[in-house]
């Protein structure tokens, strides 16, 4: 792997935590793709990435030609090569008995080449007189939107938040992916034809932001365009709003202050990172954080206290420790599931595994000054696991700051989805069919508000699908590359 920047210096700014993975380590590693009859990298990538033949170019230092390869079936190899957990590593062949191929480290540098020579864009050979309007514009939105644009058709991406991007601006952290990346990609669509409205939010109870307030700031007030209008103004509709629901913590003391979901803290952190506030309205800095919810976002909240100057830190995981390696219940080449220490764990703080809070305790002035916790036992019945709490075990642990990063739980009802009147599945996302359509003429879903919050790959995968089910729908067929086929929607 390439070397990490050391703890010292990087959590002093905000920079990528990776060192230059230089171009003779990157052709020697390309140079271990075993180039398998039957490559199951690909399939172990929702979008189907040609991983050998890119391996294969990048080993030859051909990085052009591997670029076209790589985007080939990626819109955005910048994005996933940085932030996706590379399910294809899982699925590679040499991984049976050895190290697999940084499938994924080859990706970045392929792409970087591709970013250094400036992104041309690809503007469309036609224009078809339709107009389709993307609803979100994260990497879902921007996909299938890019997808579209490509085609021929007048493609409007709304966006109620102040800048576009979605999740890719507002949750993820400087130091896993510098905003110009983002910006460089976004002014290619732009070049392309793409159309960008940000600050304006879509159908009814528009008022409601799940993708994180700002504590402490004045919100922006969003223009409000009605579905009626949207139905009215487009052709197709692809909506495309993220799972924003941020699942909740139902203990004594939830109200108190200081006890914020993981997205009102990270969106203001990385708005002062651009430069909207001089210090986050939110800050961890000299504060006791307690972190509840052991994945990703878990993570990203531990690194961004880290560089706010926390004066101490825990994150707490109810699920046990997973293994350190592979266990035969787990068989290649599903993924493994297996002990993964991030960027962030490596800075410090404290990693606590099967243990769950049972009360947050406040002061005198109704701010939470710690938190109760216990350990438990993982007891799986029917296939859902069951948390008992172990007697002797509880504890009071000290927080002035508790960040709730515990998951999402579907789209927002309000907004867009009551306004088209879009149908729900059981599990509370927007229902589709084979073809990503909704229930409503015209109206397409993709992405985590369809799927469930997933990987940043199967956004992109989705928006891709969708795209092409929309070309269809318009023209009457399509040339657009799905690498989700309909009835493939079920989760991987």
């Amino acid at each position: 792997m390439p070397a990490r920047r050391s703890v010292e210096r990087r959590i002093l700014d905000w920079r990528e935590v990776y060192e230059p993975f230089g171009e003779t380590r990157l052709r020697a590693q390309a140079a271990r793709c075993m180039d398998c009859g039957i490559p199951f990298c690909h399939e172990g990538c929702p979008l189907g990435n040609l991983v050998p033949e890119w391996n294969d170019l990048a080993m030859g230092g051909r990085f052009e030609e591997a670029g076209e390869r790589l985007h080939a079936t990626n819109n955005f190899p910048e994005f996933t090569g940085r932030l996706c957990p590379a399910p294809c590593e899982g699925s590679c062949v040499l991984g049976i008995n050895s190290d697999p191929v940084l499938i994924k480290q080859i990706e970045v540098e392929i792409a970087d080449h591709a970013r250094s020579a400036g992104l041309a864009p690809t503007p469309p050979p036609r224009r078809t007189g339709k107009a389709v309007a993307v609803v979100g514009s994260g990497p879902a939105g921007l996909a299938a939107a890019q997808q579209l644009t490509r085609t021929g058709h007048r493609v409007v991406v709304f966006e109620r938040a102040e800048r576009i991007g979605g999740l890719l601006r507002y949750g993820i952290p400087e130091f896993k992916m510098e905003k110009a990346v983002l910006d460089q990609r976004l002014a290619q669509m732009e070049a392309e034809g793409t159309e960008f409205r940000a600050g304006v939010a879509v159908g009814s109870g528009a008022a409601g932001r799940g993708d994180g307030e700002v504590p402490g700031a004045s919100a922006p007030t969003a223009a409000v365009l009605s579905a009626a209008d949207l139905l009215a103004d487009f052709d197709a509709v692809v909506v495309a709003i993220g799972s924003t629901r941020p699942r909740d913590l139902p203990v004594p003391g939830r109200e108190l202050d200081g006890v914020h979901f993981a997205m009102e803290f990270l969106k203001p952190a990385n708005l002062t990172v651009e430069g909207a506030f001089d210090e986050s309205p939110l800050s961890a800095r000299a504060r006791d954080v307690v972190i509840i919810g052991g994945g990703d976002t878990g993570a990203d909240c531990l690194g961004t206290v880290h560089r706010q100057g926390a004066r101490s830190v825990r994150q707490l995981e109810i699920m046990p420790a997973p293994p350190a390696t592979r266990e035969e219940s787990n068989p290649w080449p599903t993924w493994p599931v297996i002990f993964r220490t991030s960027s962030a764990h490596e800075e410090g703080g404290e990693r606590l595994f099967s243990v769950t809070a049972t009360e947050l305790v406040g002061d005198e002035a109704g701010r939470v000054r710690s938190l109760k916790v216990v350990e438990v036992v993982t007891e799986v019945a029917g296939g859902r696991p069951s948390f008992v709490p172990v007697a002797g075990t509880e504890r009071e642990v000290a927080a002035d700051l508790v960040l709730l990063a515990l998951g999402f739980a579907g789209p927002e009802r309000d907004g867009v989805v009551a306004g088209l009147g879009l149908e729900l599945d059981a599990r509370g996302n927007i229902a589709l069919d084979g073809s990503f359509a909704t229930n409503i003429e015209g109206v397409f879903a993709c992405g985590d508000c369809a799927r469930g919050q997933s990987l940043v790959v199967w956004a992109i995968a989705e928006g891709r699908s969708a795209a092409a089910s929309v070309d269809r729908y318009l023209m009457g067929r399509t040339e657009l590359k799905a690498p989700i086929r309909p009835g493939q929607l079920a989760l991987s």
